[in-house]
């Protein structure tokens, strides 16, 4: 401790001495024409050199200054004499006052008024404020009258090592990949110190690690820090603690230091290959394993992290890699083994497997260290299960004729269990596939016989599902589809494709083609359709038509002459026979209308009525139906005119001379004389509405008038 107190007082007092010796020589200037302010730490030089340029000169006086220094961080009893100030107009009578101002002027600064001397009264710290502007000026001691302008001087604040070096930005983080070659750049550091980097070696760093070795180094000027060991495995030790000084004055004793940490993680490279925990593995699997289970898992190891410790695996030998398959999984890292085909215990009890497990990604730098792979064997034995009976085919498909008789066998499905108890079977139909029931099958035996009659035209194709059912174990059953084909035969015999009515002209030439004809028949022969086209015995030798089979299975219908006149003959009915040629063939009559029209020049239809015939040359229907429509109009205006006539001539009022009655009363009571004669009013008998003094019109239709019930 005495030993660094010494150190201490050294740097401090050093400068001051350095300062006190090279100070008198620069701190005075005498310009011409002008008087002095002097500023020295020694007054006997200062007094001396004031009487030398007295003498020299007799201009007017004025201010000359410089800067004073002082050290920062000085603490003494006393306060620190910075300067004195002095002016050749002081003759030493005490007249003259020293008026000081400026920064921390009377606060940090204070000036003797009478001698001029200017003190610091504060500790003063550079990384604060490095420097002061103040302004002196004389005064007379009893005016307060400026003797000279004032002058502006500074007072520089001297560094001393007083601040440590401090790593801002600590504590640090950095990677480097493992396996790493020496000298492998991690990262670097940076200090900074406060104190001034001109004045000295205060700030003039050096670095160098306290721990960390032998693993890092650091280089002392720059701060990087670099591996000084080569091939650090992270599988053996992942993170490193370093710490990191920076000493300030060089690094030289007395010098000071600052500590900061330094975390180095190494990253993983793939240079581990994968290990299976065990080279054997013993699995079991129920034979009636659903396609696709798990059957089990594998695992092999890798001490490398991420992408580096995945693994792809694989079956590379064994006598189940038809029935097995094996995935990766890339999150738990594993291999699983699944079922691809179906397992029989009473074909195959037990299978091996050799199952390999391989790096996904392989680092080149790393392939001599050996294979990146390791294999593994499974044992998977099959477990015996009551198994559902087993159909002998996965799909039947049977045919029978559509004319087959009822309960004929038109086909068989067998089945049996594969469980070596070998439980009998019973068959049945599934009626939601069969909803007409035209289908029955043989509990027993399996065989299929036909319910209800067929038809092939209705229906092609019937699907139905068989179900086999375990005698023992009702809950083991087993489903098959069944299709059945229904085969044609020939039970219908051909007829027109459509209703055809032909149409011919009354100027068409003899051997001219009314009308092309094509048949249809329901069946489907499989050498395809062929008609034969006949006309009726009686009709051979009909003089008015005749017929001709054409390539394409159609038939043509020819005039034999010309001169058909429709007034004579309108309509004409032509009878065909039409046959396939099926076994036995089957044939059916069609009649074909012909209709005699009366055509254009060019053989256009234009009219078929017999009626048309009579019209004038060149009137058409519309504008015959247009004229008679004009006729029926004018009746009806002429009609119309004559009933408002005849209306228009009758009286309006029924008058009593039209009334042709009698104005008889007739009754069986005697009579009374006179009363009687005035009991009845023969107006009202003759027109009882004209009571109210109402009489109706003839021409207004009377309102009806019901009573209310």
């Amino acid at each position: 401790m005495p030993e660094r107190l010494a150190e201490m007082l050294l740097d401090l007092w050093t400068p001051l001495i350095i300062l006190w010796i090279t100070l008198p020589p620069c701190i005075y200037m005498a310009p011409t024409n002008q008087s002095q302010v002097l500023m020295s730490g020694s007054p006997l030089e200062l007094n001396r050199l004031g009487e030398e340029q007295r003498i020299l000169n007799r201009s007017k006086r004025g201010w000359v200054w410089n800067q004073m220094f002082v050290l920062e961080e000085f603490s003494g009893p006393e306060p620190i004499l910075v300067g004195r100030l002095h002016t050749d107009l002081d003759p030493g009578s005490k007249k003259i006052k020293y008026i000081l101002s400026g920064d921390g002027a009377g606060t940090i600064f204070q000036i003797n008024d009478v001698t001029g001397d200017i003190h610091a009264i504060k500790r003063l710290d550079r990384e604060e404020k490095a420097e002061y502007t103040l302004t002196a000026q004389a005064v007379d001691w009893e005016t307060s009258k400026p003797l000279e302008p004032p002058s502006e001087f500074i007072i520089k604040v001297q560094d001393i090592n007083d601040n440590a070096p401090e790593f801002l930005n600590g504590p640090y983080h950095a990677t480097v990949p493992e396996m790493s070659i020496l000298g492998t750049s991690v990262t670097n550091v940076t200090a900074t110190d406060a104190d001034d980097p001109v004045y000295g070696n205060s700030a003039k760093l050096v670095y160098s690690i306290l721990e960390g070795q032998p693993y890092f180094s650091i280089e002392p000027e720059t701060a990087v820090i670099k591996t000084a060991l080569p091939n650090m495995d992270r599988e053996a030790k992942e993170e490193y603690l370093v710490v990191i000084q920076a000493k300030d004055m060089g690094g030289h004793s007395g010098g000071l230091s600052g500590t900061t940490t330094l975390t180095v993680t190494l990253t993983d490279v793939n240079d581990n290959p994968p290990k299976f925990a065990q080279s054997l593995y013993h699995f079991s699997v129920p034979e009636d394993v659903v396609l696709g289970t798990a059957i089990g898992r594998v695992k092999a190891n890798d001490q490398d992290i991420g992408e580096n410790a995945q693994s792809s695996y694989d079956i590379i030998d064994g006598d189940g890699t038809a029935l097995f398959e094996i995935t990766s999984d890339a999150q738990a890292q594993d291999g699983i083994i699944r079922l691809r085909k179906p397992l029989d215990f009473e074909t195959k009890k037990s299978y091996t497997l050799k199952v390999e497990a391989a790096n996904v990604h392989i680092d080149p730098r790393f392939s001599g260290r050996g294979p990146f792979k390791d294999t593994a064997t499974v044992k998977i034995v099959v477990e015996d299960a009551d198994e559902p009976p087993v159909f002998s085919s996965p799909t039947y498909l049977l045919e029978v004729h559509e004319n087959a008789a009822l309960n004929s066998v038109i086909g068989q499905v067998t089945a049996r269990d594969p469980d070596i108890t070998s439980s009998p079977i019973r068959f049945s139909i599934d009626r939601h596939t069969d909803l007409e029931r035209q289908f029955n099958i043989n509990a027993d035996d399996g065989k299929i016989t036909l319910a209800t009659p067929l038809d092939r035209e209705l229906s092609v194709w019937h699907n139905i599902t068989i179900i086999a059912t375990e005698i023992r174990n009702h809950s083991q059953i087993s489903r098959v589809p069944v299709a059945i084909k229904v085969l044609d035969v020939n039970d219908n015999a051909p007829e027109f494709a459509s209703e055809y009515e032909a149409f011919l002209c009354e100027n068409g030439k003899p051997g001219q083609v009314i009308q092309t004809v094509s048949a249809m028949d329901k069946d489907d022969p499989k050498s395809g359709h062929y008609f034969l086209y006949s006309l009726l015995p009686e009709m051979v030798n009909n003089p008015n038509f005749t017929i001709k089979k054409n390539e394409d299975n159609s038939l043509s219908i020819l005039a034999k002459h010309n001169g058909f006149n429709r007034q004579k003959q309108e309509v004409y009915l032509l009878p065909i026979v039409i046959s396939d040629s099926g076994n036995p063939p089957l044939s059916s009559t069609s009649t074909l209308t012909i209709r005699v029209c009366g055509c254009s020049n060019d053989g256009v239809v234009q009219s078929c009525n017999v009626e048309a015939y009579v019209l004038p040359i060149g009137l058409s229907m519309g504008a015959l139906i247009a004229i008679l429509a004009c006729i029926i109009l004018l009746l009806v205006i002429v009609v119309l005119f004559v009933t408002l006539r005849r209306h228009k001539n009758e009286p309006l009022i029924i008058k009593d001379d039209e009334d042709v009655r009698e104005n008889i009363i007739r009754y069986d009571d005697e009579g009374g004389g006179e009363e009687d004669t005035e009991a009845f009013d023969i107006a009202t008998l003759q027109n009882p509405d004209g009571i109210n003094g109402f009489l109706p019109r003839k021409d207004i239709k009377p309102d009806l008038q019901f009573m209310p019930r």
